[in-house]
């Protein structure tokens, strides 16, 4: 769909001198028939509104929260109950941290004040999370005012706190384009982001072409193997510059800067190389941290999937032998979900409870993460050593893992074996705005993948006899209403059995199994 289709489809993005209370208005969307009813699902926000007092109400209270959901989110539905009630807890938290700030629209990590936030209580941590998280939200302007502030807001260059942690910022934003399809919105920040790299390039680049990070940098203090102040390449630094400049070498293609395009794209092979080379460890096998003696760390942890989350890894060349980690109960499985650093390490959670240790401890953020690049793996790689069933799993526990005394609850970090939010009774942990789980119900379980032709393709990662029906509905995809369902015996939904595919109301592909389909 071209952009002129797009911008008739979404309402103009607002500019600065927000009220202090949102009034949401609805985005014009095609006209189709959608399968679910929004106020079927009413309920879940009456919930939400009435467990919890309302500690902290920003530009869309909880009086609100329904209104603005209704207007924003596909919609989604399934036998299993906690997926459901979670997905749409997930929604309902994630717009708490909607901001009105003087300059527009910003999007806040906590919702109390942080010491050590930008203007605004802004923290750059997350933020390619929010990108990711908010390209399925209908209405842009939430995020696209928010990227103007990180860029632009001070006095027209980026807030002076953006490089205090690592980013993902150009490709979040490149992968936001593959469900929107405005070209004209990525382009504009297009020299922001070429100036944004050169910056990264001039602060953090070794001699040797690798990228250096403290862990606290990476958001990811008190880790097993580095410091607040050890200058390591990490994994993660190094899979965002590989995915920057990819994205970047892509927006100059589109751009029609035929010399930048060559440019980046060389940067980012030359990334890939030297992760290979130099991050993986032949005996441990798996991407671990190089220190600053150029040695290995000698310690798996969960960042050394990240490469994946950019499908960085070259196929075939055993890479993939990290994933046995994924389901290894002495690796990375635990009761909760997935831990930070390998259970069988003698240093394994040793550092302590409440400076956010990333020692052992189940964060959401690195959760997001692994899953994000399992999906990938199960997407784009031939191997056997990773299914659906793991990847199930791992969102079954994910979706357990976020409660606290009997209600949904999303905070900073939890015991690995008891489930307990380490930091659950500090009013900083409410509703921590630092992971994804909708797009990672949307891309992963159900499986739509963004791309940037007009195809539509659809990949469900649940296993075949897991459920008999699901469906996710209104989900705004280049500009159009995409309606994807399965129905097992075809009597729950009526449209026929299997999985099923719609745009605007058309059936464009079907098929008897939960499987990859293709739209002409």
């Amino acid at each position: 769909m071209n952009k002129i289709k797009y911008l008739l489809l979404v309402l103009p993005v607002l500019i600065a001198g927000c009220k202090s209370s949102e009034t949401v208005s609805e985005v014009k969307k095609p006209d189709s028939k959608t399968v679910l009813q929004a106020d079927d699902f009413k309920h879940y926000a009456d919930y939400f509104n009435r467990m919890e007092d309302e500690n902290i109400a920003k530009a869309v209270p909880n009086d609100s929260a329904w209104t603005w959901m209704k207007s924003n989110i596909p919609l989604f539905e399934c036998p299993q109950d906690n997926f459901e009630e979670m997905y749409y807890f997930r929604w309902w938290s994630l717009r708490k941290h909607i901001t009105n700030t003087p300059q527009g629209y910003a999007i806040t990590e906590f919702l109390v004040d942080r010491s050590y936030a930008d203007k605004y209580n802004l923290i750059a941590c997350a933020l390619g999370h929010h990108i990711y998280e908010f390209r399925w939200v209908h209405d842009p302007k939430y995020i696209e005012q928010n990227i103007n502030i990180w860029y632009r807001g001070n006095e027209g260059k980026p807030m002076k706190k953006l490089h205090k942690f690592s980013s993902w910022t150009a490709d979040a934003l490149y992968n936001r384009y593959l469900v929107n399809k405005d070209e004209k919105y990525l382009l504009d920040f297009y020299p922001d982001m070429i100036s944004d790299y050169a910056r990264w390039e001039e602060e953090r680049q070794r001699t040797d072409g690798l990228f250096w990070q403290n862990d606290v940098k990476d958001g990811m203090e008190e880790s097993l193997s580095g410091g607040r102040h050890v200058r390591n390449a990490r994994p993660t630094i190094n899979s965002y510059m590989f995915a920057n400049a990819k994205a970047l070498s892509t927006m100059a293609k589109m751009q029609g800067d035929s010399e930048k395009s060559v440019y980046f794209d060389k940067k980012s092979k030359t990334i890939k190389g030297l992760v290979e080379q130099k991050l993986w460890n032949k005996k441990d096998l798996f991407f671990e941290t190089l220190t600053e003696k150029d040695t290995s760390s000698n310690v798996r942890e969960a960042i050394g999937f990240i490469p994946w989350y950019f499908n960085l890894p070259s196929e075939n060349k055993g890479f993939e032998k990290a994933w046995e980690q994924f389901k290894d109960e002495e690796g990375f499985a635990a009761p909760f979900g997935l831990t930070t650093a390998e259970r069988r390490s003698p240093r394994f959670r040793s550092h302590g409870t409440g400076t956010c240790e990333w020692d052992g401890a189940v964060w959401p953020f690195a959760t997001s993460q692994t899953l994000t690049a399992l999906a990938n793996v199960l997407n784009n790689y031939e191997q056997n050593v990773v299914a659906k069933a793991d990847y199930f799993k791992q969102m079954n526990l994910y979706v357990e893992s976020q409660y606290y005394r009997g209600r949904p609850y999303i905070g900073e970090y939890l015991d690995e074996t008891t489930g307990y939010w380490l930091m659950g009774d500090r009013e900083r942990s409410r509703y921590y705005n630092h992971s994804t789980f909708n797009d990672l119900m949307i891309t992963g379980l159900v499986g739509l993948r963004p791309r940037a032709d007009e195809k539509i393709e659809v990949n469900p990662l649940i296993p075949q006899e897991q459920w008999d029906w699901f469906c996710l509905d209104n989900i705004l995809y280049h500009g159009d209403i995409i309606t994807i369902l399965w129905d097992k015996t075809g009597e729950k939904y009526h449209k026929g059995q299997g999985l099923r595919v719609f745009r605007n109301g058309k059936e464009v592909a079907a098929s008897t199994k939960l499987e990859r389909v293709i739209s002409e």
